[in-house]
C-alpha cells in the first residue's frame, strides 16, 4: 500500500481519524492556473462554496483576484473579514436573510456586496429596506438559462430589469446566468451546450444597451463550462471547485489540469470477517449522494470494492489473503469535495511531507457574527 510521493505524510500517526486535510502548494497551483486560463484577472469570479476557508480566500486576494462568489451570508461574511472588494451573494435575499444581508453591509463597509433578484416584488422588499437604511444595494438579475430552479427566463427580463432601474435603494448591475446543468464530459457537447445558453443572455445584454441603460455585466458559468466561456470576452466567470479540485471533476473534466488538493486521510479499524475490511469514513465524513463507489477513491488502496457505508463506518472488500491491518492508513480522494469541505470544522494543512497548522473552515457555519 505504499503512497505515491505527492501526498505521503511522514507524522501521519499524529492525526485523529478520519481527517481533512489540505495541501497549500496544490492550491497555490491552481490558482495560478485558474489566472493563466483567462485573459484578464478582473473577469475571474470564484465561488468559495468549495473551500469556506478565510485562508484560501486571502491566498487568491494575494494573486490579484479582486472579486467573488457566494452562496450564504456566512460565506459573504468570510469574505468582508478578509476585505474581499467586490462580492456577489448569488442568492435571492427574502425575509431574514435580507435584514442579515443588510447588516452584512453595514459591518464590512470595506467590501462591495451584492445579490440576486428574479422578481419585481423581492427587488421592491430590497429597494425599500435599503431605503429605510440610508444605502444603496447593487444587484443582478437571475436568469433560469436552463438549471430550472431560480431566476427568470432572458425572454421575460428585460421588463425586470426596467423595473429593478426605476426603483430607488437599488443598482442594478448585470446578469447572472449559472449553467450548473451543463456537465457533460464531452467537451464538444459541452461547448455547443454552453454556446446554445449564453446566446439569450447575450441578446438580453444587447436589448438592454439598445434601450439606453449602461451594458450589463454578465456573470455565468461554473467549473465544468469555465474554459468555454474564458474565450468570451467580456464575461465574468464563477469557477469554484479549482481551489481543492476532486475525483469527480478530474475524471469528467480531464482537459482542465487542476491538481487534487484536499483529502480524507481514514484509518482501517476493524477486520469483520475474511476478505473484508472496515474504514472510519461514513456518511457524516465524505458527501454521500452519489452512489456507493462515486464517494471516495482511496489512491493507495484503489482496488477496495465497497459493501456498504452508514454514518462512522465504510464497509469493503479487500479480497482473500490482503494484508491490511487494524490500523493502516488510507488517503482518500472525494469524488465531490464541496459538500465534503462543510462536514469538517478545519482542514489540516500539510507542506513538505508534514502536519503543518489549520484552516479553519468558518464559512461552513450557518452564522459567523451576523
Amino acid at each position: 500500500m505504499a503512497a505515491p510521493d505527492w501526498y505521503t505524510i511522514n507524522n501521519v500517526d499524529e492525526l485523529d481519524t478520519p481527517a481533512l486535510v489540505v495541501y497549500p502548494d496544490r492550491v497555490k497551483y491552481n490558482i495560478g492556473l485558474v489566472k493563466t486560463m483567462i485573459d484578464d484577472v478582473l473577469r475571474l469570479r470564484p465561488h468559495v462554496k468549495t473551500h469556506k476557508s478565510p485562508d484560501v480566500s486571502l491566498l487568491m486576494i494575494k494573486a490579484g483576484i479582486t472579486k467573488f462568489k457566494c452562496a450564504t451570508i456566512a460565506e459573504a461574511e468570510m469574505l468582508g473579514m478578509a476585505k474581499a472588494p467586490d462580492v456577489l451573494l448569488a442568492y435571492q435575499a427574502t425575509g431574514p436573510k435580507l435584514s442579515r444581508f443588510v447588516q452584512l453591509i453595514k459591518a464590512y463597509p470595506q467590501t462591495a456586496f451584492s445579490c440576486l433578484v428574479d422578481n419585481e416584488k423581492t427587488a421592491k422588499a430590497i429597494a425599500d429596506q435599503a431605503t429605510e437604511q440610508n444605502i444603496t444595494i447593487p444587484v443582478y438579475i437571475d436568469l433560469n438559462i436552463g438549471m430550472n430552479r431560480t431566476g427568470i427566463v432572458p425572454a421575460q427580463a428585460l421588463a425586470l430589469y426596467e423595473a429593478c432601474a426605476g426603483l430607488v435603494g437599488i443598482q442594478v448591475l448585470g446578469l447572472h446566468a449559472y449553467d450548473g446543468h451543463i456537465h457533460d464530459a464531452d467537451y464538444n457537447a459541452r461547448q455547443q451546450r454552453s454556446d446554445d445558453s449564453i446566446k439569450p443572455v447575450l441578446k438580453l445584454a444587447d436589448d438592454i444597451a439598445a434601450t439606453g441603460y449602461s451594458k450589463p455585466v454578465i456573470i455565468a458559468g461554473g467549473s465544468p463550462t469555465f474554459p468555454i466561456l474564458a474565450k468570451r470576452p467580456g464575461l465574468e466567470c464563477s469557477p469554484g471547485t479549482f481551489a481543492y479540485w476532486d475525483r469527480g471533476y478530474q475524471l469528467a473534466f480531464p482537459e482542465q489540469q487542476f491538481q487534487t488538493a484536499a483529502l480524507i486521510i481514514a484509518r482501517v479499524i476493524s477486520l469483520p470477517y475474511e476478505g473484508k475490511i472496515c474504514i472510519d469514513v461514513g456518511h457524516k465524513s465524505v458527501s454521500a449522494e452519489n452512489e456507493l463507489s462515486k464517494r471516495i477513491y482511496f489512491l493507495n488502496a484503489p482496488n477496495l470494492v465497497f459493501n456498504s457505508q452508514s454514518e462512522e463506518h465504510l464497509v469493503a472488500d479487500a479480497g482473500k489473503g490482503h494484508q491490511y491491518k487494524v490500523g493502516d492508513i488510507l488517503y482518500g480522494l472525494p469524488y465531490h469535495i464541496c459538500p465534503t469541505i462543510a462536514l469538517y470544522e478545519r482542514a489540516i494543512t500539510v507542506e513538505n511531507k508534514l502536519v503543518t497548522e489549520e484552516w479553519k473552515n468558518i464559512a461552513r457555519d450557518r452564522k459567523i457574527t451576523i
